[in-house]
Order: structure tokens, then sequence, then C-alpha cells
């Protein structure tokens, strides 16, 4: 154990508990409204947006899977991560302030409450609400994962034997530390120490992508080291007549998994519930627009991150045990910095698990509160019930991500991560596209989601929990590609094929509650007072 790096972990972990909790008194509001607990009165401005879109998007386990994924099988399985993360923004520029001016206008809290209104089915806006709340579950159980791997990095043992059991302690004070303020701050506690997170995290990255690559003898070095791997990989592969589990540059049979890969990541990240509630707290479309063309600067330091998993294999780090890949950049953090600064470098990651952690519970509740036990079993439910029953509902969503990581294998939740985007890209077609028209059908909508989410769940399921597989169409094999794109592919056919079908048998769609100039963005503030006061936050 090393105690100054503890020390140092424990003092800015006690900080932002301390922060979340005074978060409560900021920006007032009555936490008793559930717009107000988990939208913060939808009153941040471009840097408090900033910081908690970006603390939301970019998490702990953003921080070690996909340098890890660099170290351990190196460019197809990490860095389509960084053009995703490129490809996403121009897309929502121009998607993202429609969804919330509507939503500001009908006081929509959730997706599913939008599709609910635009379609006229509580069964469609069910499907929506269940596909977000599951996509939702493995991601919150991966921030647990992170805080986890940050607590061993420093040398706390992470099960402690009690008559026998071997249980997880500090993990579950993470995790009470973690519910009791959601509970008590909502949305307000996350941002207020996304601030926080963000300035650790970025003193942890210069430091890191300038010190190691110093004492390493540059990039040159470092590249160098990963294209040797690459070619050790490759002799072994084709020794014993197998594919090879390391590739530095792609190879021409990984163009269109890489490819799809970036492609329907980038469409799914602002489809996932966590994202669409950080958008949703913001002030305006403009302050949305300033946030798109700022967020770029995360996809940068992506980049840059990315880059330490080739970082530990120039080194050549032993990972931390029983961790895998992901022991790696906790090795090579420890190997190269004093204990001290690794002590905060692992505070930085475990407080970016916080984060997203308490956003994505949030998320969780509220399409829980609003979309399914309002609609199905309280429709007179009042604000106050039903922010009682979002926070209640949060806290249950975050112990069973606690469970997620005390009870099954590390691996397995990792893995079942892969499928939250092929799960939440079945809800473009309502959600994102309804934006635009609702031509389709709610009945094929609802079909054709669930005929992408079957495909999608069987084909990662039959390919041993992996995300990307080939598809035989008898004639001709098409080559691996993400199950995501294949699964909207299909979702897309069915809802175009069966609207027509639909219609003609009458089984029209419900009543529309949107008009035309919902959709329309706002006026901009023409008073200079005004915008600095937006633009503060």
């Amino acid at each position: 154990m090393h105690w100054d790096a503890i020390v140092v972990f424990i003092f800015f972990f006690l900080l932002v508990t301390v922060l979340g909790f005074i978060a409560a008194r900021w920006r007032r509001g009555d936490l008793n409204q559930l717009h107000e607990w988990g939208l913060a009165g939808r009153r941040f401005g471009t840097v408090v947006t900033w910081f908690l879109l970006g603390g939301d998007l970019y998490t702990a386990y953003t921080f070690i899977a996909v340098p890890a994924a660099m170290y351990g099988a190196g460019a197809l399985a990490g860095w389509f991560a960084v053009p995703y993360t490129v490809l996403v923004y121009p897309f929502i520029y121009v998607v993202i302030p429609r969804f919330w001016a509507v939503c500001k206008k009908h006081n929509y809290v959730t997706p599913a409450d939008f599709v609910r209104g635009r379609f006229g089915s509580k069964w469609l806006a069910l499907a929506i609400a269940f596909t977000g709340i599951l996509a939702t579950m493995p991601y919150i159980a991966l921030q647990m994962f992170g805080i986890q791997v940050s607590l061993e990095a420093i040398g706390i043992p992470t099960v402690i034997p009690i008559f026998g059991v071997d249980v997880d302690i500090p993990l579950i004070v993470a995790f009470v530390i973690l519910a009791a303020y959601t509970y008590s701050s909502g949305l307000r506690a996350p941002a207020m120490i996304a601030l926080v997170k963000d300035v650790m995290i970025f003193i942890v990255l210069f430091a890191t992508i300038i010190y190691i690559p110093y004492k390493l003898g540059g990039f040159s070095t470092i590249f160098e080291a990963a294209h040797m791997k690459a070619v050790t990989a490759a002799a072994t592969a084709k020794a014993h007549g197998t594919p090879s589990t390391f590739n530095d540059i792609l190879g021409q049979n990984q163009y269109l998994a890489y490819s799809t890969l970036a492609l329907g990541s980038a469409m799914a990240l602002f489809l996932y519930p966590h994202s669409l509630t950080g958008v949703l707290s913001s002030s305006s479309t403009r302050v949305l627009k300033r946030n798109f063309s700022l967020l770029p600067i995360y996809s940068l330091m992506l980049g840059l991150l990315a880059l330490l998993g080739y970082m530990a294999i120039a080194a050549k780090v032993k990972p931390l045990s029983d961790l895998g890949n992901n022991g790696s950049i906790p090795a090579l953090i420890n190997a190269f910095f004093p204990p001290w600064f690794s002590g905060f470098a692992f505070a930085a990651i475990a407080i970016g698990a916080l984060v997203p952690a308490a956003v994505m519970s949030i998320a969780a509740a509220n399409l829980f509160t609003r979309n399914i036990y309002v609609e199905f079993f309280h429709k007179n439910a009042s604000e106050r019930e039903e922010a009682q029953v979002a926070k209640i509902t949060s806290f249950v969503v975050k112990f069973g991500a606690l469970l997620f990581i005390v009870l099954l294998d590390k691996s397995v939740v990792i893995n079942f991560q892969l499928l939250g985007g092929v799960w939440i890209l079945q809800t473009l077609p309502a959600v994102f596209i309804g934006l635009y028209t609702r031509w389709f059908n709610r009945w094929a909508l609802l079909i054709g989601w669930f005929g992408g989410m079957l495909y999608g769940t069987w084909t990662v399921f039959s390919n041993n929990i992996k995300s990307t597989a080939a598809i035989n169409l008898g004639f001709i094999t098409i080559p691996p590609a993400y199950a995501a794109i294949s699964g909207v592919i299909i979702n897309l056919l069915l809802a175009v094929i069966l609207t027509p079908v639909f219609e003609a048998i009458g089984a029209r769609n419900g009543e529309d509650v949107t008009t035309p100039q919902d959709y329309a963005e706002e006026e901009a503030p023409t008073e200079s007072q005004e915008e600095a006061k937006e633009a503060l936050g």
C-alpha cells in the first residue's frame, strides 16, 4: 500500500463528496420537482454545460479502456473511438437543437417523452425507455469498475474477507457516497464535480503525454515498439494459422469493421439517456451549439490518451494482476510517477467515474419515472411524487450496477457494455428521424425496433459477445461489421415496409401533439448582459 498516494486520493475524493452535497444549494431550485432534480431546472449555460457534457461523455472507463485496447489489440480495438468522437459533433449540431426546442416547449424530460408525444404511442415510448435503461445499466457498472481499478492501482485492497465472505468494502463506500449526494442534489452534483474532475484529468493528461515520451526516447520509439509487437503477433498467428491478436495499422479485412464501429458509435452517443439528460439541462440551443463547437477539444484529449496504450508497450510494463489489459495504464502511471502523483491521477480517474455514473443513474431514473411509473401505474402522480420515485430509482439503478461488479466476472461486464451501442442505436428511427418526420407508423416502428434489438443481441451473443461479426447471406459473405449498424438497417427496413401495410389496414398513428413551430430554435438574445450571463453558465 502506498500511503502517500492513498492520502492524496482520499483528499480529492472527500473534496468532491463535499461539493456533491453543497451542490444542492447551487442555483437553488425546488428539488422536489423532477425537472429541477433531474435536469437542474434547464438553466446551465455554456461553461457548465461544456464541463458536464465532457464529464458525462468521456468517462473513467474511457481513460482506462481505450488505451488498454490499444495496448492489447491495437488500432481496430481502440483507435476507432477517436474518429467517432470527431464525426459525432457535426451530426448533433444539426439534430440536437431541434430535440432541445421541442422538449423545452412541451416540458419533456426524456427521449421517450418526445416519442410519446410525437407518435401518440405509450408502447413505443415504453420500448424507448426500456432500451435506454437496459443500455445504461452495464455502462454504470463500468464506471464502478473504473473506481475499482483506481483503488487497486494505489494498493487499497478491494476485496476484504469478513466472516469468511469476500466483501468489496471500498467500492461499497464509493457507491454509498455517490448514491447519497445524487439523491440529495440531483444533476447539480455531477455538474459541479465535473469542473474539478476535468481540471484534474487535463493535468494528468499533459503530465503523461509530455513526461513519459520524454523518458522513453520520443514518439518514434513508442511507435516502433508497437510495430514490433504487431510483427511478432503476425508471425505467431501465421505459425498457428490463426488471426493476429495485435495490429498497429488496419488490415484490409478490418476496414468495414472499423468504419462501421466509428459511424455506429457516433450516431449512438447522443441517443444514450445520460447524453440527452446533459443536453436538456442547458439553457438554450445557442448554448448547445457553442458546446458542439468546443467539445472536439475532448476528442483531441482522447487521441492523446489512446497513445498511452502504445507507451505501455514501449515501457514493457506488466499490467496489474487480475485486471488484464485494463491494468496496463495504471501500471504505466505507477512506473513513471512518484506515488503522490499516482494518487492524484487515480483520484482523477475515480472522480471521472462518479460524474457519468451519477448522470446515468439520474437519466435511467427519469425514464422509469416518466415513462413507466407515471404512464402505467400512477397517471395522476404529483410533481413531488415523481421526484421522489426518481430519487429512489436512481439508488436502485446504482445498486444494480454495483451487483454487476461484485457478482459477475469483470471481463463479462466489460463485454456486455458492447451491447449498449447495439441496443441504443435501435431507438434512432423513433427519436432522431422522428424529429423530422412522422411518416413512420407507430406499430411499424415498434416492430422495427424489436427486429433490430433481436438481431443485434443474437449476433453479439452468438459471436462470443463481440460487437463485430461477418454477415453470411448465402450467396455472399459481408466482412465483419458493427452489429449496431446491421441491426438499425434491419430496423429501418421493417419500419419502411410495414408502415404502408399498417396504414392500409387502418392501424394509424396516434395524435401528434407537437407542431412544426415547436422544433424552431428560439430567437437569440440581443442584450450583451444577458449573453454574458448565459456564457458563464
